[in-house]
């Protein structure tokens, strides 16, 4: 009898190791009304960028975002730089606590490797330093936006540190949606945000 509990324990425990993933890298889920959007995070390459998410994502301060903004090449400027993606956080749905947070220290991509190609996910940002909660993913390779790249007039580029490596066909939906100077008609919700 005591044999047969054990075997019983012991399935479980297989079925439970089973079931949960092991990564190299932290993954996390955006979880959307046009589906979930997964990511894998650099966490050695750039720790700063990708600690400061995964501790908003810790905080619960995605639940109830949303993605709100999106660069396509029929918004922008004729004399500018042109670049794809979208972006989301807390700046529409949450604007004070976006506002209150502290910058993260800035990580190039001289320093990380991490360059914006097609779903590499970046954070937003005024100043170098200034990043907070906002975030951009790629919709396509973005070599501008990377250090020494011709869009920003201060040539350090934006911080990424991360990829999708499943959903990326949600986030072309959501880039297809209609605009109005650069802001969705109706924002995409992101219900949450969820380390795997």
């Amino acid at each position: 009898m005591k044999q047969i509990a054990f075997l019983v324990i012991l399935s479980w425990c297989c079925l439970a190791c089973k079931s949960k993933h092991v990564y190299d890298n932290p993954h996390v889920r955006i979880e959307t009304s046009f589906g979930d959007i997964e990511l894998e995070l650099f966490d050695k390459k750039a720790p700063k960028t990708a600690g400061a998410f995964l501790a908003y994502v810790d905080s619960g301060f995605y639940d109830n975002s949303n993605f709100y903004r999106v660069l396509n090449i029929t918004n922008q400027p004729s004399d500018a730089p042109k670049t794809e993606l979208i972006q989301g956080g807390l700046w529409k749905s949450n604007n004070a606590k976006a506002r209150s947070l502290k910058g993260t220290p800035h990580e190039t991509t001289l320093q990380t490797g991490i360059l914006h190609k097609t779903g590499v996910i970046s954070m937003a940002r005024n100043e170098p330093g200034s990043a907070t909660t906002e975030f951009f993913i790629c919709m396509d390779n973005e070599p501008g936006l990377d250090y020494n790249g011709e869009n920003m007039a201060d040539k350090q580029g934006f911080a990424a540190f991360g990829r999708v490596v499943k959903g990326m066909d949600v986030a072309k939906m959501i880039y297809k949606e209609s605009d109005i100077n650069q802001q969705f008609k109706t924002p995409i919700p992101i219900f949450k945000i969820v380390r795997l």
